[in-house]
């Protein structure tokens, strides 16, 4: 049984999410804050935006709170997040240069990487802040279907309660939060999805995950098992990345060639969104446990948990000849 504070950060984040999204909702329907089907988006409707905010503003109460009452780590942490909230729902009403967010974006994993820096040498405080920054912008580039961003951040947190025992320190409540608020988030966004996060709350979410795996990795929760959690995400991202660099496409340029896409599109993004979960569940965690459990084993979980998606990534082609959206469903904004 989850303490009553768990339960509290849960039933929280749960209402207050499910609130926010919707006054969001309808004041983006107001202004028309929504999201143009263009060249690299795989809804085919424009749809309400800036459903971010929704989990962007408990989170950050909370860090505030516990920053000033408990840690001060948070507070930094805090700062961070809000400079990539900013920066992201400023692009998403009114786009700016990629100059302008590459900066905030620097800036911001410039200061987690200093707030959680002690105990690491030069070198993998360089390697951090690089995952860091390619984490937070790749967590942009997978926000392309109904609800998979919100699901990928929800499986990464359930799954560290569950393999790391609860044993998560003072970012336990943080971690909980986070789900209730990605659970209360879905409501809204599993397909047939009514809004989308926008950049605010992609580029949000994956600073955070950034850096709760850089704060527990080497403590009570090893690196590897954190890999394998997020393996969706960050081989889909990575590999396609690869193949349009390496085929000479202008890999800048908006595109649908992630595998998740091509098989939302091929299958509909119920039906993704159900394989994801299934795969999760009964592949991915299970070698999240025995990387934790056998460090000895772990490279061999690791190896193991992408073996599949790269096949998968093989055969569908990913990262080359993009194919057209599903009519019959919406999804989230690639952007």
């Amino acid at each position: 049984m989850l303490p009553t504070h768990s339960l509290i950060a849960i039933f929280g984040g749960f209402i207050c999410t499910g609130l926010l999204v919707l006054l969001v909702r309808e004041v983006a329907a107001k202004r028309h804050w929504v999201a143009v089907p263009n060249s690299r988006s795989s809804h085919t409707v424009p749809t309400a935006t800036v459903g971010g905010i929704g989990f962007v503003i408990p989170i950050l109460t909370y860090l505030t709170w516990l920053g000033i009452v408990f840690v001060p780590h948070a507070l930094p942490l805090m700062g961070a997040l809000a400079l990539v909230a900013a920066v992201s729902l400023a692009d998403d009403l009114r786009e700016m240069s990629r100059r302008s967010r590459f900066v905030v974006h620097l800036a911001a994993v410039g200061l987690v990487v200093f707030t959680f820096r002690e105990g690491m040498p030069y070198w993998v405080l360089a390697v951090a802040a690089f995952a860091l920054l390619w984490h937070l912008n790749l967590y942009n580039f997978m926000d392309g279907i109904d609800g998979i961003a919100a699901s990928q951040a929800l499986f990464f947190c359930v799954g560290l309660q569950i393999v790391a025992d609860g044993n998560l320190g003072w970012m336990n409540d943080l971690v909980w939060l986070l789900a209730g608020s990605m659970v209360g988030y879905l409501v809204y966004n599993w397909p047939k999805a009514s809004i989308f996060m926008g950049d605010v709350g992609s580029g949000f979410i994956g600073l955070l995950i950034g850096a709760i795996v850089l704060e527990r990795s080497g403590q009570t929760w090893p690196l590897v098992g954190s890999l394998i959690l997020l393996a969706v995400f960050w081989f889909d991202a990575t590999y396609t990345l690869c193949v349009r660099m390496l085929t000479g496409q202008p890999f800048t340029d908006a595109h649908r060639s992630h595998l998740y896409q091509k098989l939302a599109a091929i299958k509909g993004h119920r039906w993704t969104m159900g394989l994801f979960w299934a795969f999760a569940l009964f592949w991915l965690l299970p070698l999240a446990w025995l990387a934790s459990r056998y460090l000895a084993w772990s490279l061999v979980a690791l190896a193991a948990a992408v073996a599949p998606i790269a096949v998968a990534a093989v055969w569908f082609r990913a990262g080359i000849a993009p194919v057209s959206p599903v009519k019959e469903e919406g999804s989230a904004n690639f952007a």
